[in-house]
């Protein structure tokens, strides 16, 4: 049983941190524009297939996922840049239309360039599975956990320590204020949305090799990653990762011990509780209001 619990662990801490990735990516958008951009998702699956896409020229494997990152990246900077900036001045309502717009123009993209098919991607090193206290461990498990780790220590870095970090995180407070001081807050919002773009396109790669995917992937992955982002509190960038392994573990536990037909259902279950119980999440700040 206790073998079973640590494979069912190690399993959950693969597929939460993918889930913490993309909510990292709601979260910096949140941060800076107050918007959830729900083609984050898309991200993801655009990101897997052009790295599947890469590789299929007989790429190396890395120089693949390098340029689909880019390609990602470059695409959310134009879908800010082409979309949300020129709806500036809009209602919230009306820019968080325009990414679930997004979201199903950049699904459709995908279901044209390619089609329909699942697609496959290769393991980063290999499909040998390491044997571990009972539990069997593929080294595409180690990849996702460590490379998650390496992006969140990487972007705390750059947020705390970095001159262009410390002007976004301005901009997260007070987006008149940081204009005030002489910070270029468009600018923010366009790196925003590439880095954005950029983490969800490394999800898409990491994941792809254990997990199908296709043109339609993207919709239950960004939908879980903003489960993410609320269970561990809209706007926390370590409340999101510690909420996509949390949410993560949970499923894992829940397909293991009882059925994996409750998998999917687990995680609105625990956003309506939570939504109903706690609506700031688990680890955000509970908003007071005088009047």
């Amino acid at each position: 049983m206790l073998q079973n619990i640590f494979q069912f662990l190690i399993t959950g801490l693969t597929v939460g941190s993918t889930y913490a990735l993309i909510a990292l990516g709601f979260t910096l958008i949140f941060n800076v524009s107050h918007v959830v951009n729900f083609a984050q998702g898309e991200f993801v699956m655009l990101g897997a297939m052009a790295a599947i896409f890469f590789s299929g020229l007989k790429m190396p494997l890395f120089l693949a996922i390098i340029l689909a990152i880019i390609l990602t990246t470059f695409i959310g900077i134009l879908f800010e840049k082409f979309a949300i900036e020129r709806a500036k001045g809009a209602s919230l309502t009306s820019l968080i239309i325009i990414t679930i717009g997004a979201s199903i123009f950049f699904r459709g993209l995908a279901l044209v360039l390619w089609g329909k098919n699942t697609l496959s991607f290769q393991h980063f090193s290999g499909e040998n599975p390491i044997r571990f206290l009972g539990a069997t461990i593929l080294p595409q498990h180690l990849w996702i956990i460590s490379l998650t780790a390496i992006v969140v220590t990487v972007l705390a870095y750059f947020f705390s320590k970095t001159l262009f970090g410390k002007a976004i995180l301005a901009c997260s407070y007070n987006n008149k204020a940081s204009k005030l001081i002489g910070i270029n807050v468009n600018l923010m919002l366009v790196v925003s949305y590439g880095i954005s773009a950029g983490i969800g396109a490394l999800a898409g790669a990491l994941i792809a090799p254990i997990s199908y995917m296709s043109y339609d992937a993207g919709t239950m992955l960004g939908l879980k990653g903003f489960c993410a982002a609320i269970l561990g509190g809209m706007g926390n960038s370590f409340g999101s990762v510690l909420g996509g392994l949390i949410l993560g573990v949970v499923e894992s536990m829940t397909s293991g011990i009882f059925s994996s037909a409750y998998k999917d259902a687990v995680s609105f279950i625990i956003l309506l509780l939570l939504l109903f119980v706690r609506p700031q999440g688990l680890f955000g700040k509970g908003v007071s209001e005088r009047v």
